[in-house]
This record gives structure tokens, sequence and C-alpha cells, in this order.
């Protein structure tokens, strides 16, 4: 099934099962979108946007944080389960969480192009908002069609997305630092 947050259906196998067979999940990117646009938003008060470089630098770094924070996590939950932990499955984990990673990349390359081209730092901050904001809108619905979900599923998903990346954008508007 899928979620607002765009999980897909798998199959019941822990990570580093020999013969375990995953579809796609693309949680990690709709989720690494989120973070993105929050992380615009949390330095960038309605007075001064922070300087692109800085931008780009704070969602890769933001982004990188949250992706080993997440394949810590998801390896130590294995071991409540009495897991070894193996190179094999480390590799596996790391993989599965990369989205998170990349879902930054969009929106500070939109920080970076813009400034390249001589934009404010105010206009690249927006421009890297929206880029991950319409990313976390993009992935969710791709993950509800790749899902084989329902059309009014799919609409669901994507507005759900919509809403949640509207709500940040409300509150970079709203509240100063």
């Amino acid at each position: 099934t899928v979620g607002v947050v765009g999980d897909v259906r798998q199959a019941a196998a822990a990570p580093g099962t020999p013969g375990r067979h995953r579809s796609a999940d693309y949680t990690g990117a709709v989720y690494g979108s989120l973070l993105a646009a929050s992380v615009v938003a949390g330095t960038s008060p309605r007075i001064e946007a922070p300087r692109p470089a800085t931008l780009v630098a704070l969602l890769l770094a933001t982004g990188i944080v949250f992706w080993l924070a997440h394949a810590f996590a998801r390896i130590v939950g294995d071991r409540t389960r009495g897991a070894a932990v193996t190179w094999s499955e480390v590799r596996a984990v790391g993989r599965h969480e990369l989205p998170i990673v990349q879902a930054a990349v969009p929106p500070a390359a939109a920080a970076g192009v813009l400034a390249a081209l001589g934009a404010s730092d105010r206009a690249a901050a927006w421009a890297a908002l929206l880029v991950a904001v319409a990313g976390q809108v993009g992935w969710a619905v791709y993950a509800a069609v790749t899902a084989g979900a329902t059309r009014r599923l799919v609409v669901v998903a994507g507005l759900g997305n919509l809403v949640l990346g509207l709500l940040i954008v409300l509150l970079k508007t709203t509240l100063a630092h």
C-alpha cells in the first residue's frame, strides 16, 4: 500500500536475508525532500536569506547526517532481533537509505545554479525550497503509481505531500528568526 509519505509494499524479509526480494521504496526520497525543504525554511529568515554556498553545504550535510542516522538506526534495530552485522548488510542498508541524501541534491543544485546566474540569495533560497517541495510531491506520486495504487490514492499521496510542503512554505513566510 502507499501512504502519504510514499511507502511501497515490500516482501517481508529483513535486510541481509538471503534470497529476499524487495520492491522499490521511495520513502527516503520523499522524506529527504521534506527534510531539504525544512532546512531551507529553517535557514531562511524573512529579513536575510543565507548565502547560496552556505545553503548548499547545509542541504548536503544535513542529508548525509540523516542518511547516516537512518542507516545506523536500521542496523541497530536489526540487532534487537538477534541478527549479526555483516558488511553486506551495512552496504545494503546504506543503499536503501541513500535517497535521503539524493533528495538534497536538486534543491542544492537549484540554489547553486541561481547563484551562479547572479540571482539574489533570497531567490536562490526560494528556488531550493520550491524544488524540494516539487521533489517531495513528485516522489510521492511516483511511489504511488509504481506501487499500482488507484488513481484516487495517487492523488491523495500527491496532495498530502503538497499540503506538507505548503505548510513548510507557510512557516517560512510567517516566522522570523
